[in-house]
Formats: structure tokens, sequence, C-alpha cells
């Protein structure tokens, strides 16, 4: 499973509020997941335009905009950004703010993270074993 599957898999699993899950790049492609591809790219459109439109509202404030909650009483859709990557996600009704940002956060750095290269089991050292000392 590619790295950016399974941080949306584990998201998830960890927080009981997130219903639906999508990471998306600076130009709005889906990268991964957990809806259908097709109401995937409608949601990751929606998002990056969202994002775009609260920036048009905050105007030139000297904070740049990393994350965003709009909320109704159907539930809630969460938006974090850093670097080129972006991670939208659609929770239940009053969620936990703090918390679900808290584990969209810890999403996103997983899923930017390159795969670790594994490295093949260190050799043992073998010793010569020592001759017992004493009768001769």
């Amino acid at each position: 499973m590619p790295i950016a599957e399974k941080a949306l898999a584990e998201l998830t699993d960890i927080s009981s509020q997130v219903r639906a899950a999508v990471l998306f790049d600076g130009s709005g492609k889906v990268l991964a997941s957990t809806l259908p591809a097709e109401r995937a790219e409608g949601f990751a459109a929606a998002a990056k335009l969202l994002w775009e439109q609260a920036g048009v509202v905050r105007g030139n404030d000297e904070a740049k905009l990393t994350q965003l909650e709009v909320a109704t009483k159907d539930g809630s859709v969460f938006i974090v950004c850093e670097s080129e990557q972006s991670l939208a996600a659609v929770t239940s009704p009053e969620p936990t703010a703090g918390l679900v940002f808290y584990d969209l956060r810890s999403a996103l750095r997983s899923a930017g993270e390159k795969p670790k290269k594994r490295r093949a089991p260190a050799k043992k050292k073998t010793t010569p074993k020592a001759k017992p000392s004493g009768s001769s």
C-alpha cells in the first residue's frame, strides 16, 4: 500500500470523527483518498476552491493560512495545508476541532514521508573460539 493511502487509512482508524478524507497537491490532483475516484476528485476541487476563497476573504494578512474549518449542522469540513500538499476531511457534527486538526496534520506529514530503505541485516562477526586453558 502506498504511503499516502496508508496515512489516510490510519487517519480514519484513529479518528472516529473523520468520515472521509482526500489528499491533493497544489493543482488539485488527488494523491490519495478514502472515497471513490470520482467523488474524491470533486471533493478535492471543492476543498481547493474553498481554501482559495478563504484566502481572498482573509486578504493580505501577514499570517499565512494553514488550516480551515467550515462547520454545518450535518458536520464539518477541515483542510490543512503544508508545502505543496493539502488534506481535506469531512467529519461528523460537532467534532473536537483541535483533535481533528492534530490528526490531519499527523496524517499529512506521514503521507509526505519518503519510504525508508531497508538495510540488509548486519552480518555477525565470528571470533575464533578460545581453547580451554588448564591441562596440556
